[in-house]
């Protein structure tokens, strides 16, 4: 196919999708804040529906409206918890409440389903809340920062879809050395080393240019970001695996589906939030 490399991935249309996902956050993120909230439950949401069909190939049932629900009610709370309390921990609080009680309505509704398969069922749909729902959550609670939201989501994007890009590089012109052979055969050393080296450099110029904070700073959390990513990569390549399904959709053309494009981000959010806050 013309256009496309060696690992079968359409360049042309993967970067004009990756263009088009870019322009879409940044005019939602810089002119309407609670826009960009929406545009990422609408993301977080395929990839939530793509990951429950993926279950459905082996037949195990996960309630998606209510789960859908509960991801949607989770962003909010966390959105406007650090609205309401003028702290990001505040809103942290807000979201860690917002998923205990989905949980809790998740068990309930499923036990009126009837008693076989519940452990099973009710052990996916717990995982679909956490992964990447209340994952997700923590965006909402960048986004929801007084002075700089917006630079710090930008932050963290950026970063995080330069470890895809430099180790996708990276590793179809230099990778020789499997990474974990058996999980993700096409991951490789080399292509790890691509990664780190891009994400401390982006990492560590927008922290400089949109939060006016040291250079060092950035590049740590470039390093810590790289780290998250590839392991969430090989997370999502596990749950592949077991499903026996290549990938969750194809919902982006040249990318897959929006969970082979979100397992990398909802793993860095975390530890991102955390220096975000602790160091800026």
């Amino acid at each position: 196919m013309a256009g496309s490399s060696r690992t079968g991935r359409n360049l042309p249309v993967a970067a004009a999708v990756g263009l088009a996902l870019a322009a879409v956050i940044i005019l939602s993120l810089y002119f309407v804040k609670v826009l960009f909230l929406a545009v990422v439950i609408a993301a977080v949401g395929i990839g939530v529906t793509e990951l429950v069909r993926s279950f459905e190939v082996r037949g195990i049932t996960v309630p998606l409206v209510p789960a859908l629900g509960a991801m949607a009610a989770m962003l909010v709370a966390a959105y406007w918890g650090a609205e309401l309390t003028g702290s990001p921990w505040g809103g942290a609080a807000f979201l860690v409440g917002a998923f205990a009680m989905a949980v809790l309505v998740l068990m309930i509704w499923r036990m009126f389903k009837g008693t076989e398969n519940y452990v099973r069922d009710i052990t996916a749909t717990i995982l679909v809340v956490v992964y990447p729902s209340l994952l997700a959550g923590f965006v909402a609670l960048l986004l929801a920062d007084p002075d700089d939201g917006p630079g710090r989501v930008v932050v963290f994007i950026a970063t995080t879809a330069a470890s895809d890009i430099g180790g996708y590089f990276a590793g179809i012109s230099l990778g020789k050395h499997p990474m974990a052979r058996v999980i993700s055969p096409k991951k490789t050393w080399e292509g790890f080393a691509g990664s780190a080296l891009t994400c401390m450099a982006v990492g560590g110029w927008l922290v400089a240019w949109l939060l006016q904070e040291e250079i060092w700073k950035g590049v740590l959390i470039g390093a810590v970001v790289v780290v998250f990513a590839t392991l969430g990569d090989l997370v999502e390549s596990v749950i592949k695996r077991d499903l026996g399904v290549k990938d969750m959709g194809s919902v982006l053309p040249g990318h897959g589906g929006m969970m082979d494009r979100l397992d990398s981000m909802v793993s860095a959010l975390i530890p991102v939030w955390i220096l975000l806050t602790l160091l800026v």
